[in-house]
Formats: structure tokens, sequence, C-alpha cells
């Protein structure tokens, strides 16, 4: 049975009725490329099914078209999107990107290093903190750590910052509440620590009268006791939650109660999960642009590659959604 030839970058020129030049620049995401050439090349690539070969790519000219992200092993509810992120900003650039899970044991740099020198990569782009790691050789692609994860993949930097935890004290505040109640996430979380320290920072310039803080470790079950146990004359007026499911629980409590949300009770959560905005009442919240995140940090990375210094910092990646379940406070 006689072998059946792959399509060529030539192949490919042919039918679009362009130059093979052409349908590389189109291939690498060169967007000098017209419209209507880009079209008829788009239609031939599909149409032949044409697929680049890296191995011949990288003998030519060392360069794959592939870029190596690495996160530490674990789950996270925010990692698919922001590796979605990744991945379609370093498509539109010509890149394909793999992931690779790596063990915290891992992690240490040696076989990070050998991800570099292995040339299946034109960069490895580390979501974690890294040792300090060099290349072995000379050639081998450039290793850049930019941490939105710590070892145990809980988020860090971008994913832990707690400047909306300041914008809701300060809305609170300003509505009239002079007591809050913050039930945080797992006490050793980066994001529950900063967030705490922000929310008490917040709650002293106000002077607020009282800034209770319990830890609640993410558990909605441990938010609604906590509610159904404050005492009946309790000054609790609002209360802001680690995040959407725990100020689930925290509206489930007052139910219980019998207090109505917001009017004796303003609640807050934190990641706008889809469901908060069809409760009753609808959920205020952060949301958080993990999307964007990841195809910041890509571009970032091609910009390192392309020997650029950082962009300027970008707008923020979060931002506070206000919805029904906060209000002014109550008359005492």
């Amino acid at each position: 049975m006689a072998d059946v030839r792959r399509p060529t970058i030539r192949d490919v020129a042919r039918l679009a009725g362009v130059s093979h030049q052409t349908v590389s620049r189109r291939l690498k995401g060169d967007p000098t490329v017209s419209p209507m050439l880009a079209a008829h090349i788009d239609e031939a690539v599909a149409q032949l099914d044409y697929r680049p070969n890296l191995v011949a790519r990288a003998m030519r000219n060392r360069s794959t078209g592939r870029l190596a992200l690495i996160v530490p092993a674990g789950d996270a509810r925010s990692a698919r999107e922001v590796l979605s992120g990744a991945s379609e900003s370093a498509q539109s650039a010509g890149f394909a990107v793999e992931v690779v899970t790596l063990p915290r044991g891992e992690l240490q740099g040696g076989r990070v290093v050998e991800l570099a020198d292995s040339g299946l990569y034109e960069a490895v782009l580390s979501l974690t903190d890294l040792p300090e790691t060099r290349s072995s050789r000379q050639g081998s692609a450039p290793i850049i750590s930019a941490p939105v994860y710590d070892r145990k993949m809980r988020g860090v930097g971008p994913l832990s910052e707690a400047d909306r935890m300041t914008e809701l004290v300060d809305h609170l505040a300003a509505w009239g509440h002079r007591a809050l109640l913050h039930l945080t996430g797992e006490s050793g979380h980066p994001s529950s620590q900063r967030r705490r320290e922000a929310f008490l920072h917040a709650a002293e310039r106000h002077d607020l009268e009282v800034a209770t803080v319990i830890d609640g470790g993410w558990d909605p079950e441990h938010a609604r006791a906590t509610i159904l146990e404050l005492p009946e004359d309790t000054p609790i007026t609002a209360v802001v939650a680690a995040d959407d499911l725990v100020a689930a629980g925290v509206i489930r409590g007052a139910a219980e109660r019998g207090w109505r949300v917001p009017e004796h009770l303003s609640v807050t959560g934190w990641e706008d999960l889809p469901l908060g905005a069809w409760m009753t009442p609808s959920l205020t919240t952060v949301a958080t642009d993990h999307h964007r995140l990841g195809a910041d940090l890509l571009r970032e990375l091609l910009r390192i590659m392309h020997g650029e210094g950082p962009a300027l910092d970008g707008a923020a990646i979060t931002r506070t959604i206000w919805r029904e379940s906060t209000g002014p406070a109550p008359r005492r």
C-alpha cells in the first residue's frame, strides 16, 4: 500500500493562489496579510488538513511554535479560565500552548530546566514561583516565572489581591453600616490572609464600632450556623463573605431567623458564580477576569521573547458587582 503524502505549505499556497511565503506569514499570525488572502489560506489549510511539520521547522530555524505553561498539580476553580485565556492569546500570535502539570517535588528547577533544554518549546512560562533556574545549554528556551498559584495551587499575586475588600467596606460604611462581620476562607490561604488584613485596615480607618472576623474555611454550612448563633441583639448589619457559596450560607441562615436581606442584613460574596445573579435577592460580589489574566500573562511572555520591556500595569482584573443583597443599614 502506497504511503499517503502529507500536504506541504506549497500545496496550500497553490490551492490558495498565493506564494508559500504569504502562507508562512499567515500561519505566523502576521497582521499584514490582507483579510481576503487570509480567508483563502485558511480555507486551503482546512481543505487539505495541513499541519506544519514542527520538527522540520525547528531544525530549520530553531522555532517550534510551541510554548510550555507549567502549573502545580492540584485543582483550582480559576485555572481552566486562566489557561484558556493564555491559549487563545498564544494562538492569535501563531503559537501552540502545552500545559505541563508538575508535582511540588518537580518544581525545584531540574525538571523545568529539562523542558527548556528539550528543544520542544520556544519558551517556558511557569504560573507558580520557581527557584532561580538557568538553562543548561546555549540556545535552550527561556524560563519565565509569573506566579498566580502557589505550590498547593492556591491563588497568589493578582488572584489574591484585596483592593475590592477595601471597596466593599468603604461602600457599606457609606451606607451607614457600623458593625460588620467578615467570614474568611481557609486561614492559611494567601487570599484569605490579604483580604482579612484589608478588611481590618478599612474597618479601622472608618472607626467602625464592630469589625468581627471569623475563619469560615469556605464552608457555607459554617456560615449558616454562624448567623444562627448570633445573639438576638447583635449589632451586625452586614456580612462580607469569603466567596459566593459562603454568602449563600449566610443568606440561608438569615432566612431561617426571619431576617430579610438586605433590609435586616446586607451580604456580599466573592468570585461571581453564575448562580449569584439568579438568587433572591441577587448577590453583590466581586468578579475576577481569569481569562484576561491568562491572556495578559501570555502576552507578557511574548514581549520578553521579543526582547521588549515589561508592559505598564494594566487595568485591574477584578470589579465589584453591586446587586440586591446590599443596601443601607437598618435603623435601630
